[in-house]
């Protein structure tokens, strides 16, 4: 049956005005009041800055305020399950990967699952290196390495929870150096007794020991990032030298809830993005040495899942399965 011409022009326009009144998306209309983003670590640490200074950029951007929270303590875990409990998409999660991937294996019972918060975007990482006391008679890994040999079990390293110590663990498994661990809670407490010479070796954020290197107290082996970084371009990476297996980047980003949308999610990473390519952001970021590392919820996917594949590895060369 034919539509007439007038009958047809009215379902056009009724169309065009049905289309037109389609209310915005949840994604569209985020956030709709104040944004609390926790951070696992506590003020002056890389993902603190980076969190402030993303902050100050998203509260204009989204026209509410967004809070920097810090709850350190236990390894994140005080800083994750307040963000679980809370179960709001305006609360964010925002710190670094390597405590959580090293969770089921470091925590006697796991007080969260995985699934239980979402990769929002990939932010950062933090330029990790392998450090000694400039009184060490060492100038390199193979250095380090031959001094060791040399004296089975008369050397020390530190072991700070997260995946550094999986990783520095796994790799003296492999190479059969025996060397002490000295636990640590604070990797800052490590860095001050490498200064003393009471530990001979740590594996670190640069920006944790930028100020000792600077004073003469500390020289830096190797940066344990998959490629040489800006700011000290005279360090081989760990693969350079022959020890592929100490490779780690400090991989950070922020976390949601569980019931967060992907529309969601990729419309905060696309404004996170926006924030980040800031030329200001950038400095500021290379002054805690850490490198910019931009990705949305499925690159960020990938690379903790890469992480996770090094600690696995790592583990099993220890002998050790996740925890139940």
């Amino acid at each position: 049956m034919l539509i007439p011409i007038r009958a047809l022009h009215v379902l056009v326009l009724t169309a065009t005005m049905l289309i037109g009144s389609v209310p915005p998306t949840a994604a569209q209309t985020w956030p709709q009041r104040p944004v609390r983003l926790v951070v696992t670590l506590g003020g002056g640490s890389a993902v603190d800055v980076t969190s402030r200074i993303l902050a100050e950029h998203l509260t204009k951007k989204w026209d509410k305020p967004v809070a920097v929270d810090n709850r350190p303590g236990g390894d994140g875990v005080v800083a994750i399950t307040a963000v679980i409990s809370a179960n709001d998409d305006h609360v964010l999660l925002s710190t670094p990967v390597s405590s959580m991937t090293a969770h089921p294996y470091t925590l006697q019972n796991m007080p969260y699952e995985p699934d239980d918060l979402l990769p929002i975007v990939r932010i950062t990482s933090a330029v990790l290196v392998v450090a000694v006391p400039s009184s060490l008679p060492v100038n390199s890994i193979q250095e380090l390495v031959a001094l060791v040999r040399a004296q089975p079990g008369k050397l020390n390293w530190a072991g700070t929870a997260g995946a550094v110590e999986f990783v520095v663990a796994g790799w003296l498994k492999k190479n059969n150096l025996d060397m002490a661990r000295v636990p640590y809670r604070n990797p800052q407490d490590a860095a001050n007794d490498l200064v003393t010479g009471r530990i001979h070796v740590v594996e670190a954020a640069i920006a944790t020991l930028t100020p000792h290197v600077q004073a003469g107290t500390v020289k830096l082996l190797a940066v344990t990032h998959n490629t040489r970084v800006p700011m000290r371009p005279e360090l081989p990476t760990v693969a350079e030298v022959g020890y592929p297996e100490l490779t780690l980047n400090g991989l950070g980003g922020w976390f949601g809830p569980k019931g967060m949308s992907p529309q969601l999610r990729e419309r905060i990473a696309e404004d996170v993005r926006e924030a980040a390519n800031d030329p200001v952001f950038e400095q500021r970021l290379t002054a805690t040495g850490t490198l910019k590392m931009l990705g949305g919820p499925a690159e960020f996917i990938k690379s903790i899942d890469e992480q996770r594949a090094v600690i696995a590895a790592a583990a099993k060369s220890l002998g050790m399965a996740p925890k139940p």
